[in-house]
């Protein structure tokens, strides 16, 4: 008779390792949904206009999509550490400047600075990690890389109203100071050095040239549809377009190029990977997307603060940090592919809830459809990036995951797109009932991820 040993736990000096990486790794997924309920605060300090003010958030996302193609290539060049770290010296400067700031103009300029350090931090932080990490452990640990993706958006706006309606809006940005010491006095100690190839493949200067400028105009139009009301308005259709014009002219260059491209495309090749990437890509779509709506829902539609909104948005963080929990532990037993059918389906059921969305509907069942929508994005999200590595070498770790980070990257954008303009077009025919049709989109969003789920691996890891 045989007998199953048990999966071995997380290493010591892994757990070490994720200390700091997790808590800086936090610090950049908050700071980019903070600033949402500070917008208020904002045109009030500055006497600005809405549509400038809002590029606050936009010069972080433009910058921090920018910033994560070339880690891999920093990463492989110069030696992990070095990096993390400099990007770390990075982030903390862009906030305190930001906190510092005089003009809307001053801190949308240091905002791209922060968008810069967290788009190198955030890839930098699953790779060292993946790399350090034995094969059998991947399943728990990406249970705690996932962390911080999901509990950002989540948790970002409560803690952001707590700070603006307690303290000032410059604190959404001075917090980020001792986290930041903190995770570099740690990452001092217990991140290793690595390996650095600083003889290894040079930058893919076209490849920059193309992918960065892409990725930044994409981003930027999709951005503008939510003030538009519309795909086909001037100021949204062009930078877009030229944004897909110059990624398809990255990728039929790194397809075919004989040197290493910034962006390696060639992974795609590896069926799990591909899989999860287009997994990925779509559940950022629907993460970011549904992100959008509960706040705006509680404040605009149940006339609720901006720390009360953030606060009823917990049953979805709730749902996901269990989701966490088990997930990793799923791994061991069930397959990839297993795992997220199963968090499609409650993902489903809790937009399903949602489609009935009213200004008079009862709080308890809306924080009931939230926990399962938790539940369900977790057990898509941590399966899905933990595939991602299953038939690549730890070697191609940062590289591979500059690639799935920038798929995820291009989701959430198209995906705040979607549901904005949708959202804005249900409001004005139905004021009362606008947000409930709005998650219709979400079970749409939710059957088209069910394609590249499909391709995931059928068995467990062993």
């Amino acid at each position: 008779m045989t007998t199953t040993s048990p999966r071995p736990r997380l290493s010591p000096g892994l757990v070490r390792m994720a200390v700091p990486v997790l808590l800086i790794t936090l610090a950049v997924q908050l700071d980019a949904t903070m600033t949402a309920v500070a917008l208020k605060a904002l045109l009030g300090e500055f006497g600005s206009t809405l549509s400038a003010i809002q590029w606050v958030g936009t010069a972080y996302l433009l910058a921090f999509c920018v910033a994560i193609p070339a880690t891999g290539w920093a990463a492989d060049r110069f030696g992990a550490k070095a990096v993390w770290l400099s990007a770390i010296g990075l982030f903390l400067a862009g906030s305190v400047a930001c906190g510092a700031a005089w003009s809307a103009g001053a801190l949308i300029a240091f905002r791209a600075a922060q968008g810069l350090g967290g788009g190198m931090l955030i890839p930098l932080s699953q790779a060292m990690l993946v790399q350090r990490a034995r094969p059998e452990e991947l399943g728990r640990l990406m249970g705690l890389v996932a962390l911080p993706s999901l509990l950002g958006p989540v948790f970002g706006p409560l803690v952001g109203g707590l700070l603006v309606d307690g303290a000032s809006w410059r604190w959404i940005f001075y917090v980020n100071v001792p986290i930041c010491v903190a995770a570099f006095a740690l990452s001092l100690r217990f991140v290793p050095d690595g390996t650095r190839r600083p003889g290894g493949a040079p930058l893919d200067v076209l490849g920059v040239a193309l992918l960065s400028p892409g990725l930044a105009l994409f981003a930027y139009g999709l951005s503008r549809a939510g003030d538009h009301g519309s795909f086909t308005a001037p100021a949204v259709l062009w930078p877009a377009a030229l944004g897909v014009v110059l990624l398809a002219a990255f990728a039929g260059h790194a397809l075919t190029t004989r040197r290493e491209p910034i962006l390696d495309l060639r992974l795609l090749r590896s069926r799990p990977f591909a899989a999860s990437a287009g997994t990925l890509l779509v559940a950022g779509m629907l993460l970011l997307g549904t992100g959008l709506l509960m706040p705006l829902y509680y404040q605009q539609t149940r006339g609720f603060g901006a720390a009360h909104a953030g606060l009823l948005a917990g049953p979805s963080g709730l749902g996901m940090a269990l989701a966490l929990i088990l997930a990793g532990r799923l791994l061991d037993r069930l397959a990839p592919r297993t795992i997220v059918a199963g968090g499609l389906v409650l993902c489903a059921a809790g937009a399903l809830a949602l489609t009935g969305l009213t200004a008079s509907s009862n709080l308890v069942w809306v924080s009931a459809a939230l926990l399962v929508s938790g539940l369900g994005a977790g057990a898509v999200l941590v399966p899905a990036m933990s595939t991602a590595y299953q038939d690549l070498d730890p070697a191609q770790a940062p590289r591979a995951t500059s690639a799935i980070r920038t798929f995820m990257q291009l989701g959430g954008p198209f995906g705040l797109a979607l549901f904005a303009v949708l959202l804005q077009a249900n409001l004005a025919a139905d004021p009362a009932g606008g947000y409930g049709t709005t998650f219709w989109l979400a079970l749409v969003i939710t059957a088209v991820c069910v394609v590249p789920a499909a391709f995931l691996p059928r068995r467990r890891r062993d």
